[in-house]
Formats: C-alpha cells, sequence, structure tokens
C-alpha cells in the first residue's frame, strides 16, 4: 500500500486519513453530481472498507435517492460548505470523497466516467478512461 490519502474542507474543519487504496477512480456526469459540483461532473475515489477511514470534525450530511432508489448521503462541511464525501445506504462499507478535497489532488486518476448519458458538451473528461452511459454494476 501507498501512503494514506489525505484531506478535508476548504477550511480544514474536516480532515480525512484513509489508509487503504481506492477500488475506484470516477467522473460522474449525473444530474446530481453536475449540480452538487456546480459544474459539468463530479469527481469520486471510492474505498472499499469505513474501517479504514480516520474521519476528524463534523460533516453536515444529506441524504438524496439515486436513480436505483438508493439512499445516497452526501456529507460537507457545515461551516466553509465543501462536499467531502459521500456514503451509500446500499454499500454500507464503502466510502467515497471529492477528488478536490485531497491534500493531494494528482493522486486522483480517472479510471472512468459514469452516466456519460447525461454529460454536457461542454464539459471534457479523460477521453482514455472507461465510459458508461449509467453505473456499470459492482
Amino acid at each position: 500500500m501507498s501512503k494514506p490519502y489525505t484531506g478535508g474542507c476548504a477550511c480544514g474543519a474536516i480532515h480525512y486519513e484513509i489508509a487503504a487504496e481506492p477500488i475506484a477512480m470516477n467522473d460522474c456526469q449525473c444530474r446530481d453530481c453536475q449540480k452538487t459540483s456546480g459544474t459539468g461532473h463530479g469527481s469520486y475515489l471510492t474505498f472499499p472498507s469505513r474501517q479504514a477511514v480516520k474521519l476528524e470534525g463534523q460533516a453536515t450530511h444529506w441524504d438524496m435517492v439515486a436513480d436505483n432508489g438508493n439512499v445516497k448521503t452526501r456529507g460537507f462541511c457545515p461551516a466553509c460548505g465543501a462536499p467531502v464525501y459521500l456514503t451509500f445506504s446500499y454499500m454500507p462499507d464503502f466510502f467515497t470523497i471529492h477528488a478536490a478535497s485531497l491534500d493531494d489532488p494528482d493522486r486522483y486518476q480517472p479510471e472512468m466516467v459514469t452516466y456519460t448519458q447525461s454529460g454536457l458538451g461542454w464539459d471534457q473528461v479523460d477521453p482514455t478512461a472507461a465510459k458508461f452511459e449509467t453505473m456499470p454494476p459492482m
């Protein structure tokens, strides 16, 4: 394993350290991610176990219903509003962070683009990444 993944919100009130390797790195072009990121897609790293996550600070949570009918919870800083992480009711062990929240965002290397069916013409994502119209099977 490489060094832990560290990061947090813009103001420093929330910080994480993850002693694991991500199982997926993806750009998501769904409308939810467009709206919550304020741009054409969200960029994420998903880790297989919450047990590997050390989280400091108190996030505010917002539950949304995903297109599969399950709940996804977005964690963001109540002070600066920066999005930090997501969790999923149907995959309770997974922990997903926003790539821009990393202390070293260059560690993010997108492997796939999901929800290309909602992609915006002006949103240029990595042309070499695998593309999926919706979410591929996990």
